[in-house]
């Protein structure tokens, strides 16, 4: 039976189901499997106990290989790149985490980034191996982020999104759109693009709604009000692009795609400002604000 300090470390770790072969052991199947991944380091991750059988119990290097058998293992990226930007803790209790994240710092372990992410942060500064994003919001975008804190309350949390119990406020900062009318909704159907990190507007039913009001006006930059009815990756960005007000320095949905090294100076200029949502285990009201503004 998993113990319960390894039903938390299951959201660090990522899982393998061992692929049909024939393989003599666990450990030159993961080999053969991860290729970029040596066979010196996946052995000083066996050693460290990095590597797990689907009961949670450190593998030995002589596991014997069998079709289909669940191995968790932590992903490591040697000389990762430190991210110099300091995450912020609202509000914590025994249930709930509110952050508000500095732009550029991812909110979980993803490509390049597993150290240097905001939940590997708050789990080392809590010391709470149970946190668990309740939402995301991409790495070039600042602001709150809500993490379940208690295994037993992680449900009735996570249920606020998908049942739209939640209301999500952005701030935005992008091109005026005079020829426009505000307050509007704007809806599409979202759809993979290309490169492939890139999202696009297709054919279809629309998949995504969001509500754009304007909050201030310069001579040709707006301060925009953002409440996504839905919450597709990139939603915010690809909406506000396809009007014709693509939001400042975003590096992905330009007129032109650029790619550049991270520009600490000119962050793109997207805020999760607010979150407002009934407690469900309490009942009580709950608003949370970013102190983090955007400036023109």
């Amino acid at each position: 039976m998993p113990s319960a300090s390894f039903s938390a470390a299951q959201h660090q770790a990522s899982t393998l189901y061992l692929p049909p072969g024939s393989w003599p052991t666990v450990l030159d199947c993961l080999c053969d499997h991860f290729k970029a991944i040596s066979r010196e380091q996946w052995l000083d991750r066996i050693a460290r106990g990095r590597v797990l059988d689907g009961q949670g119990h450190p593998i030995s290097r002589e596991l014997a290989y069998r079709e289909g058998l669940r191995i968790h293992y932590f992903r490591e990226v040697p000389d990762e790149k430190v991210i110099p930007v300091q995450e912020t803790i609202l509000h914590a209790d025994e249930h709930l985490v509110v952050a508000d994240k500095p732009h550029f710092l991812p909110v979980t372990p993803a490509g390049e980034y597993v150290e240097q992410t905001l939940l590997r942060r708050l789990i080392r500064r809590l010391d709470n191996p149970h946190l668990v994003p309740l939402h995301r919001i991409d790495r070039h975008t600042a602001g709150l982020v809500l993490f379940s804190a208690h295994p037993d309350s992680r449900s009735a949390y996570q249920a606020l999104f998908p049942t739209r119990q939640i209301e999500k406020r952005y701030e935005a900062i992008a091109g005026a759109l005079p020829h426009l009318h505000f307050p509007r909704v704007h809806k599409s159907r979202l759809v993979d693009g290309e490169p492939f990190f890139r999202m696009q507007e297709g054919e279809g039913p629309s998949n995504t709604e969001t509500v754009i009001e304007v909050r201030e006006k310069s001579v040709d930059r707006w301060r925009y009000a953002l409440f996504p009815v839905t919450g597709k990756k990139h939603q915010l960005r690809v909406h506000m692009s396809a009007l014709g007000a693509a939001i400042c320095n975003d590096p992905f949905y330009p007129e032109v795609l650029r790619e550049a090294e991270d520009d600490y100076g000119n962050p793109l200029k997207l805020l999760a400002q607010g979150l407002r949502f009934i407690d469900p285990l309490t009942g009580q009201l709950r608003e949370f604000e970013s102190r983090i503004s955007l400036q023109w």
